[in-house]
């Protein structure tokens, strides 16, 4: 969990001062955490629509376009499977999630400009001092699958430099562990009383996790599917949008009569 570094306050002068200054009432203001439960809760026809498109593309994709076939899915499932096994039956692995979870934390304060001062990781736990918090800080570790992202970063550098077509294999298949590995912690995490997710209010975190968390699944799939692109994925999006708004205009036209 990050945590903010905070400045003393002033001495005796600046207390006094405050004491003799009259009162000013404070304005009226919501608290933050009301405002993004409300937020929260415009987000969901966008996570439900979001979850459509994906689960119909996959179908379309793995039945139509034969991606089941393909050593990208096998791969992948094989690693994920694998992890899967390891996660259930074996000790779990705690102080690499540790170190993959508070470095994220960190590496997204210096993607902020911001300053990490200290890094701590145990096997039970850690936390980082930096000089900001917010919500993607507190939540990057949910959403960000640190471990496949270096997979991938290291398979593109020795390609700079070597041949590596014949090991695409194990690139798939780590990625397929290296995910399952990020999504298993998450699940397992989030129900622990995370301070992560409390920083922004549980709900409201949630729902962002669920969100950029199908968002990088989905590009995943876009990438390894040949059949599949962007723009193609944008038009199923794009689809399932106006279906939305269309049912949601029959069932309040339905209400009002």
């Amino acid at each position: 969990m990050p945590r903010q570094k905070r400045k003393s306050a002033g001495g005796k002068k600046k207390k006094l001062q405050a004491a003799l200054a009259p009162s000013v009432p404070e304005p009226a203001t919501v608290p933050t955490r009301w405002v993004k439960f409300v937020v929260a809760l415009f987000l969901l026809p966008p996570a439900w629509v979001l979850t459509q498109t994906f689960f119909t593309v996959f179908a379309r994709a793995t039945l139509h376009e034969q991606f089941w076939a393909t050593e990208e899915f096998w791969f992948f499932g094989l690693g994920l499977l694998i992890w899967l096994v390891a996660f259930f039956a074996l000790p779990r692995p705690m102080w690499i999630y540790v170190f993959g979870h508070e470095l994220t934390h960190a590496l997204t304060v210096w993607a902020m400009g911001g300053r990490v001062s200290q890094i701590r990781i145990t096997p039970n736990g850690g936390h980082i001092l930096s000089d900001r918090v917010n919500t993607w800080i507190a939540l990057a570790p949910y959403f960000f699958p640190l471990y496949s992202i270096l997979v991938i970063a290291i398979y593109g550098a020795a390609g700079l430099v070597w041949d590596v077509t014949p090991f695409r294999p194990v690139l798939y298949m780590l990625i397929g562990a290296t995910w399952g590995f990020h999504i298993t912690f998450t699940l397992w995490m989030i129900p622990r009383g995370q301070t992560d997710l409390t920083y922004g209010g549980t709900f409201y975190s949630i729902v962002i996790i669920y969100i950029l968390n199908l968002v990088v699944l989905s590009i995943f799939l876009i990438v390894a599917s040949e059949g599949l692109t962007f723009p193609s994925f944008g038009r199923e999006l794009l689809r399932h949008t106006w279906e939305f708004l269309e049912l949601t205009t029959r069932v309040l036209q339905t209400v009002r009569r």
